[in-house]
């Protein structure tokens, strides 16, 4: 215990030790009650823009979100009130979705009809994040992590070329196509071009002439070709991951290589492995 913590009251120690920790079992329901009422929330959003639904229970909907936003709040201010460094809660990621989690229903109140407002409350959603304890399976030696971070360049390289395909695909459209045939502007082009090779096809825009035909064709082609890539990318450098990390894992008794990143006994003579 630092001095920071011994001098604390005994009530402020008790709400960290609810609010902040799972260790004990008045934590633990906490955190189950704090599940509950993020899910029911989102699922109050949801179906709050359904309109036969609204039309009927919209003052109980109401209702049931300003009891939640209300709970939402007390329970900030107390985080801010038992955290040890408030400064550094308030502006952690998690306090700053914690805030603006709540922002939206008071907005409202000041700017009636924001419909903005409903995307910022499904942010309450990343709060589960911190109730399961999720964000020790992002860290940086998380193999998925790395394998994306050791991509990153060639998924960049990649993006590239394509956008250059389609911004040369969405130049030939337009001159093809022309206005008459809805291809009115080469944004409006490109945006053919994108819902085209991704394999989409919303039919909104369709090449009416022969040529434009074809070179639809061959762009629907192209996109079947590259689809894939970024996923190859991915999977071969989580491969690559997976033996570089296993690699690591080296017996201290026999020297065999080559073991499970969660083993904890050698596979060939059962020694007890070393830590990473």
């Amino acid at each position: 215990m630092n001095i920071e913590e011994k001098a604390d009251s005994p009530l402020k120690q008790q709400l960290r030790s609810v609010i902040f920790g799972t260790e004990t079992p008045a934590g633990k329901r906490f955190d189950i009650t704090l599940m509950v009422c993020i899910v029911l929330s989102v699922i109050l959003i949801f179906i709050d823009t359904i309109e036969h639904i609204n039309s009927q229970y919209g003052d109980y909907i109401s209702i049931a979100e300003w009891t939640f936003t209300v709970f939402f709040t007390v329970e900030y201010i107390l985080r801010l009130y038992c955290s040890l460094n408030r400064l550094h809660y308030a502006r952690s990621f998690f306090g700053v979705v914690d805030l603006v989690s709540i922002l939206p229903s008071y907005l409202g109140l000041i700017f009636p009809g924001a419909n903005v407002a409903l995307a910022l409350r499904v942010l309450r959603l990343f709060r589960v994040f911190r109730v399961l304890k999720l964000l020790r399976y992002l860290s940086d030696d998380n193999l998925l992590i790395k394998a994306m971070m050791q991509s990153s360049r060639k998924v960049f390289i990649f993006f590239f070329s394509v956008s250059l395909i389609i911004m040369v695909l969405s130049v030939v459209m337009y001159v093809v196509e022309g206005p008459n045939n809805g291809f009115t502007s080469i944004p409006k082009s490109m945006y053919w071009t994108v819902v085209t090779i991704t394999t989409v096809g919303y039919g909104d825009i369709t090449p009416q002439t022969p040529l434009g035909q074809g070179i639809a064709a061959l762009t629907m082609l192209i996109g079947y070709s590259i689809i894939a890539i970024p996923t190859g990318i991915l999977t071969a450098e989580i491969s690559h991951e997976m033996v570089r990390t296993r690699d690591l894992r080296k017996c201290s008794n026999c020297g065999k290589k080559g073991h499970d990143n969660d083993a904890e006994y050698c596979n060939h003579c059962g020694s007890e492995l070393e830590k990473l």
